[in-house]
Order: structure tokens, then C-alpha cells, then sequence
């Protein structure tokens, strides 16, 4: 491809790329009204005592949160090429950036590879989804055995019958987990499946399926346990967030409902913009069982909830969405050797 012509296409798709972002960050942010109450809730405890400054720590776990992202996608891309941790952090940022727009956030995998040099983007995508994958499995086991304490505390199972149930829920969970996890410990089974099912004549697609085979169990228990780091660090986000608008809930009973929260949140597929309805409803549902067991539910405190689940949201996505667009500016989506 010419120099000129691969120069007018990079500038392009960047171009498109953060006006897609920057326009669904304003139809959601400003066309939607889903934020309003949010914003005078907080406009009325802003100058209350302690609030900047927990907000100041919900905002570091921020970086926490996309430092243990960084490196775990670090980790794993080394395989193909190794890059700094900053450059990683950057990855991760224009990934979140071009997710933004995309369904079930597959733009995250197109987002993050073309930040890398050397190695080929194919690879670099599906090492991408094993990363995604380990995600995705904690939120399911985390979030399955969550429902086990779920059930009983807000569910009547004294019942025989109902009992029953409980016992057959609690060995449904634990045989399901047992398989996910024997599936990611196994992934490269991945890479004769999809090899086998793929046409022949996607010959040289069929050789990046080998990234599959890359990885040790040894080095996908560590890929799982930044992705269980990761996931207590959105969930304590998510705590402080509720106690800072004063829905007061105590650390054990947040943990399990937040759990359960993103366990049906990882089985509706949606838009990662779009959420902010569909989140706020499921967290105002699950977290208002709580305040409904002990007859404490009330407007004020479903608007506390939906402001912590869309401030969450506004910290943890918006924001590194925003500051990801400035890095989409250097993304080179065609090398001098393209075709």
C-alpha cells in the first residue's frame, strides 16, 4: 500500500473512531436524562464531610483498576512482542475508547492491537479474548457462588420442597464451575477446534490459532488471579460508591448483592453505553432487596443506588473512554508492508 493512501486511511478511521466515541459519550451524558438526578444528588453532598476525599479513593482504584488490566494484557501479549507497561495502559485505554460504541464490546480487541509494532494483529486479537475470557470466568464463578448466599438470605428455602431446589442449585453451580474452569485451563483445545472448523482455504488464519497453545495452566492461574484482583477492585469501587451516597449497606451483604449484579449483567447483552438504564435497574432491584428485607427501601435510596452504580459506570468506562482518544490519535491501523 502507498505511503500516501496508507496515511489517508490511519488518519480516517482515527477520526471516526473518536467522533463515534465522543458522540455516544454526548448522547448518553447530555441527550439522555438518566443523569439528572445523579448530578443533583451530587451537587447536594458534595460539601459534605469526608465526600471529596473518598471520591479522591473511588477515583485511584480507577487507575488501579486499569493498571491490573494493563498488566495482565502485558502479560499475556508477550508472547508475540513485548512491550512497556505504559504502552500496555495505552492499549487499554484506546480499546475501552473504541468499545464504547461497539456491542458486547467487541471493539476492545481492534482497539488495543493496533498499538503493537511488530506482532500480527490477528494473534494479538485473540490473545486478546483470553484476556477478556478470564474476565468474563470470574464473573461468572464469583458471581455463582454469590447467588448460593443470595438465595437463602433473601428467599424462604425452610420449605421441603425449596430446600431441595437449594441443594440442587448449590450442585448445578459447583458442576458448571467445575467445567469453566476445566475449559480455560484447557484453552488450547481452542486451537484444534477452531482449526478443524474453519475452511482450508483460510490458511494462514488458521496458523494464528496456535496462540492458543501459548500458555501454561501455570500462566493462565496467573492471568485468572489479576483478573480476580481486578474484579474485588471494581467491586469495593462499587461499596465505597454506595456509602458515599448514603446507602448504607454493610461490606458482606454489598459484596454478594454486587456480585449477583454482575452476574446478570454478563448474561445481557447490550451496548457498553446503553447500560447505564439497564445497570442502574438491576442494581437498584438486587441492592433494594436488602433495604426491602428490613423495610428500609425508599425513592431516596433507589436514587443513591442508581447514582453509585452510574457513577461507577462514568468513572470506569466514560472517563477512560475519553482520556483513551487521545491515544486512538497514534494508532497505525495500516503498516508500510500492507496490502
Amino acid at each position: 500500500m502507498k505511503t500516501k493512501i496508507r496515511k489517508t486511511y490511519n488518519y480516517l478511521i482515527r477520526f471516526v473512531i473518536i467522533i463515534a466515541t465522543y458522540y455516544f459519550v454526548y448522547r448518553e451524558i447530555f441527550y439522555k436524562k438518566d443523569l439528572a438526578e445523579v448530578f443533583d444528588l451530587f451537587k447536594e453532598l458534595f460539601t459534605s464531610t469526608g465526600f471529596v476525599f473518598q471520591l479522591f479513593i473511588i477515583f485511584l482504584l480507577m487507575f488501579v483498576n486499569l493498571g491490573l488490566e494493563s498488566w495482565k494484557w502485558k502479560y499475556l501479549i508477550k508472547k508475540i512482542e513485548s512491550i512497556p507497561f505504559f504502552t500496555s495502559y495505552q492499549g487499554v485505554l484506546t480499546g475501552i475508547s473504541v468499545s464504547a460504541f461497539t456491542p458486547n464490546r467487541v471493539g476492545d480487541y481492534f482497539g488495543r492491537v493496533f498499538i503493537l509494532k511488530k506482532a500480527n494483529h490477528w494473534e494479538g486479537i485473540l490473545i486478546t479474548i483470553i484476556g477478556s475470557m478470564s474476565q468474563l470466568i470470574t464473573t461468572l464463578l464469583l458471581g455463582s457462588i454469590a447467588v448460593l448466599f443470595f438465595v437463602p438470605e433473601f428467599f424462604d428455602i425452610s420449605e421441603y420442597f425449596y430446600g431441595y431446589f437449594y441443594y440442587g442449585l448449590i450442585a448445578i453451580v459447583i458442576i458448571i464451575d467445575f467445567f469453566i474452569l476445566l475449559f480455560y485451563f484447557n484453552v488450547s483445545i481452542l486451537t484444534t477446534f477452531l482449526q478443524k472448523f474453519t475452511r482450508k482455504k483460510w490458511k494462514k488464519f488458521r496458523e494464528h490459532l496456535s496462540v492458543f497453545s501459548l500458555y501454561s495452566q501455570k500462566e493462565l492461574l496467573i492471568v485468572l488471579l489479576i483478573s480476580i484482583f481486578r474484579y474485588l477492585v471494581f467491586s469495593f469501587q462499587f461499596y465505597l460508591l454506595l456509602r458515599l451516597f448514603s446507602v448504607s449497606i454493610p461490606i458482606y451483604y454489598s459484596f454478594v448483592l454486587v456480585s449477583v449484579i454482575y452476574f446478570v449483567m454478563a448474561v445481557i447483552p447490550t451496548i457498553t453505553l446503553a447500560e447505564l438504564g439497564i445497570r442502574g435497574s438491576v442494581s437498584i432491584y438486587f441492592i433494594g432487596l436488602f433495604f426491602e428485607k428490613y423495610d428500609f427501601l425508599s425513592n431516596q435510596i433507589d436514587i443513591g443506588i442508581f447514582s453509585a452504580s452510574s457513577t461507577l459506570w462514568l468513572i470506569n468506562i466514560i472517563i477512560p473512554a475519553i482520556v483513551g482518544t487521545v491515544f486512538v490519535c497514534r494508532l497505525k491501523f495500516f503498516r508500510k508492508n500492507s496490502t
